[in-house]
């Protein structure tokens, strides 16, 4: 079995550990969905070549049934061949569109406003769902969690473009020929769905793509 197969394992182990401690009655179950839980962490320490202690601090403490987490990302464009694009301080400065987790209380619309405004200093408004994208079907690098990532189409309003902020080293519009030169920060977006936004943007009448 390769290592995404694996990874797949320990996210589904997890999950089921999840669901089965939230609704367990007996403490004979609890301690067996326990183990369960256990067993894939340690399947995700082997994959990642961490210690067990360090996957328990990296994932998230939840309770209920367990469901994917929502990256959304602001897709923003000037003119049809130049894309907003912002250096991540935390993956070594390397490019991506806007974006994040979803917050509770917001709708994806507005996060993708909301994201564009922290990274950017652009205000901008979300217009149109460009894709819905199972993160296990891309060339994205392993995570624990199982992710879907939505990308948003958005204009801007208003707001002046920074040179830096508290998230990102590096903001500018990037030319599609030039996105094969840039070093892509692949947990967020890769080559081949920028690719695709290029394509949707420019056709108002495709409609959204999902996995």
């Amino acid at each position: 079995m390769n290592s995404l197969n694996w990874l797949a394992v320990s996210q589904r182990l997890q999950a089921i550990a999840q669901t089965g401690l939230a609704y367990a009655e007996s403490e004979y179950d609890r301690e067996r969905y326990q183990e369960i839980n256990t067993i894939g962490q340690q399947i995700l320490a082997q994959l990642s070549n961490v210690s067990i202690e360090h996957v328990i601090q990296l994932l998230p403490e939840e309770i209920g049934y367990q469901t994917p987490k929502v990256d959304i990302r602001a897709v923003i464009f000037r003119g049809t061949d130049e894309l907003l694009m912002v250096q991540e301080t935390i993956d070594n400065n390397k490019w991506t569109i806007p974006g994040g987790w979803a917050d509770v209380g917001y709708t994806p619309f507005e996060v993708a406003e909301k994201e564009a405004w922290e990274e950017t200093g652009l205000k901008v408004k979300a217009t149109r769902l460009l894709a819905v994208f199972d993160k296990k079907m891309h060339p994205h690098p392993y995570q624990p969690w199982y992710v879907y990532k939505f990308f948003i189409l958005c204009e801007v309003t208003g707001g002046e473009l920074l040179t830096q902020t508290n998230e990102t080293s590096g903001i500018g519009w990037v030319n599609q020929k030039d996105l094969p030169n840039l070093e892509l920060s692949t947990d967020r977006a890769t080559y081949s769905q920028l690719e695709k936004m290029f394509e949707l943007a420019n056709n108002p009448a495709a409609t959204a793509l999902c996995d």
